[in-house]
């Protein structure tokens, strides 16, 4: 289903009124992508389900605070972020934990050691980066979040969302040319 900002407010209104059925139509619609999002930065299956329910009490509760003034996924994320780092918060004062995993291909012992090797290595890189970098790459390169979507969230300007990603992926390249290089010495 394409959740278009009107079917949004149509749900939303219904929600209102308590319609449990247009809750459900909701959940079908944004609990696996909440779920995507808060496991890729929890790392833990079950917290991200209850970031998933957590987030889908919230629209429940108060389906009146969303106002169009960004998508509806977006709205719904950034409820979800809260939630994830108070998740963080509630495990550790300084939190520091945003990771990406490559997807591995088909290929042959040899192949998929270095590839293992490769991607802990990217995982290292990203684990550098501060929060605010990490979740602006996820948000753009994950979840094809636009910048303007991205610094809503972030609740920041555009041009600094900007500003983190440019310096995020220089970090990263960096970080990724020293891992190239120490990979091919020990050849």
């Amino acid at each position: 289903m394409e959740l278009t900002n009107e079917l949004a407010f149509e749900l939303l209104q219904k929600i209102a009124a308590g319609d449990e059925a247009a809750l459900s139509k909701l959940y079908k619609a944004l609990s696996r992508k909440i779920y995507a999002f808060a496991l890729n930065q929890l790392k833990d299956p079950g917290e991200a389900e209850e970031i998933v329910v957590d987030t889908m009490h919230e629209v429940w509760k108060n389906p009146s605070r969303f106002r169009g003034e960004s998508k509806f996924t977006t709205w719904v994320l950034g409820i979800a972020r809260y939630k994830v780092l108070s998740a963080f918060r509630s495990r550790n004062p300084e939190y520091d934990e945003l990771d990406e995993a490559l997807p591995a291909l088909e290929a042959g012992a040899f192949d998929l050691l270095a590839e293992k090797q490769r991607r802990e290595g990217v995982r290292g890189c990203m684990d550098k980066l501060p929060d605010e970098q990490r979740e602006c790459l996820h948000f753009v390169f994950y979840e094809g979040l636009t910048l303007a979507e991205v610094a809503a969230l972030q609740q920041c300007p555009e041009n600094t969302v900007k500003t983190r990603l440019f310096h995020a992926r220089q970090k990263i390249k960096n970080c990724l040319r020293l891992l190239l290089e120490r990979e091919g010495k020990s050849d």
